[in-house]
């Protein structure tokens, strides 16, 4: 019986010598870059998975470069031998294996390996149950690295799938939000316009806080200029008015030309008068917009025409309400003068001629002594040279339905327009 014992010590000990001179010898070939030994020691057919990781945590750990190619060649004869897999320690094995070769590849730039890669996603789809989550996201994040442009709609098709997902299982949902966060590194890195609006829907969709926080910090670097995307959000009907709030600040972000910027506050004032709705927040968020949209006109300019008939709207719809928003209506007359141009001159003119007429025919209260100051002001600093809008003024400053203040308010602003 001792000897046996011994005899087996013996065996055990001699296997991890042995154990010790590969991994020896491994490292030794890993640092002169000459991976022969290591490749054909992890591509044994008779290996398990846990001794191939074993192999591949020791070159992870020599930190070598320029291996682009053993990385590829490993990672296809993981998924070649996938099928083999039959227990939750082969699974684990497997999934760490494939982490540290995507990392390997993603590092190494190997742009070869991209549909490998895809491969790896859709073989350690979270979707199964038995699946971490760790290799998808780590595929994910190496399709950005090597540039994998031919994989842009498959990583976005993938992202809308999670997004319109309604998912309640704590397990489940950690691991969708692992897929995510590596869809939305890929999509960055990409700077792929196609991979703008799941990213975006990440950001205001029903994902856990720090999620939606890493899809925010991700657009601005996706493209500089995302207007036609963020339009098409502002117009979608299924788009709620928070959604649509969001989607216009973030155009304010982004690094795109004034002339993009001022085409989409011209959607986002036009929606802001177009959807309706009773909920009061939702209203809330539509005014915002409007405003935010108007003071974006005012710096970033007239896109079209359009833009003068909603900017007629902030100021009429307010003006007949029981509950005006002043601030839009200075907003509003702000922009119009700032603008200048024929058609915003021809707007603040026919605001004053209606102020004219309520002069003569009442109501004539608080509220439209108020517009008439503001009004009179922004004419003013417009400098127009109209003769409509002089003779008005003229007709004002001598009509005795004014008191002293207002004719003289008219009379000042003719002065100044006469000077110029």
């Amino acid at each position: 019986m001792i000897d046996i014992y011994i005899f087996f010590r013996y065996i055990i000990t001699m296997k991890r010598i042995l154990s010790i001179v590969f991994l020896f010898l491994t490292a030794m070939a890993v640092f002169s870059q000459d991976m022969t030994p290591y490749t054909n020691e992890y591509m044994r057919t008779d290996g398990t998975f846990v001794e191939r990781l074993a192999v591949l945590e020791s070159v992870r750990d020599a930190g070598v470069t320029g291996i682009g190619e053993f990385y590829h060649n490993a990672l296809k004869f993981l998924i070649l031998r996938e099928p083999d897999i039959r227990t939750s320690t082969d699974r684990n094995a497997a999934e760490k294996s494939a982490v540290i070769l995507c990392q390997g590849l993603g590092a190494e730039k190997y742009t070869a390996a991209a549909g490998d890669i895809w491969q790896t996603v859709e073989l350690f789809d979270v979707a199964g149950a038995a699946t971490d989550g760790n290799a998808m996201q780590a595929a994910l994040i190496a399709l950005g690295q090597v540039n994998a442009q031919d994989f842009v709609p498959h990583i976005v098709q993938r992202l809308n799938n999670f997004n319109t997902q309604h998912i309640t299982n704590p397990e489940t949902r950690r691991r969708v939000q692992m897929a995510v966060i590596g869809s939305i590194n890929a999509l960055e890195a990409l700077h792929d316009i196609r991979g703008y609006r799941p990213v975006f829907f990440v950001s205001v969709g029903a994902y856990d806080p720090s999620i939606k926080q890493i899809a925010s910090n991700a657009l601005p670097n996706i493209v500089d200029d995302p207007g036609d995307v963020l339009i098409e959000v502002i117009r979608d009907t299924s788009s709620n008015p928070s959604v649509k709030l969001t989607a216009w600040n973030e155009m304010l972000r982004t690094k795109a030309p004034n002339a993009s910027k001022a085409r989409v506050a011209a959607a986002a004032l036009e929606i802001g008068w177009i959807y309706s709705t009773n909920d009061q927040s939702f209203r809330k968020n539509l005014s915002d917009m409007r405003k935010g949209a108007i003071d974006a006109i005012r710096l970033y300019g007239v896109s079209d025409d359009s833009v003068y008939t909603n900017l007629e709207f902030s100021y009429s719809r307010n003006f007949i309400s029981n509950v005006p928003d002043y601030d839009e209506i200075m907003k509003t007359l702000n922009t119009l003068t700032a603008v200048n141009s024929n058609e915003s001159v021809a707007l603040l003119y026919k605001f004053l001629q209606e102020l004219n007429g309520r002069r003569r025919n009442g109501p004539w209260a608080n509220k439209e002594r108020q517009l008439f100051e503001w009004v009179v002001a922004c004419i003013r600093r417009t400098g127009t040279q109209s003769i409509e809008v002089r003779l008005l003024l003229t007709t004002i400053s001598r009509t005795d339905l004014y008191t002293s203040q207002e004719r003289n308010m008219a009379r000042d602003a003719l002065a100044a327009l006469s000077s110029r």
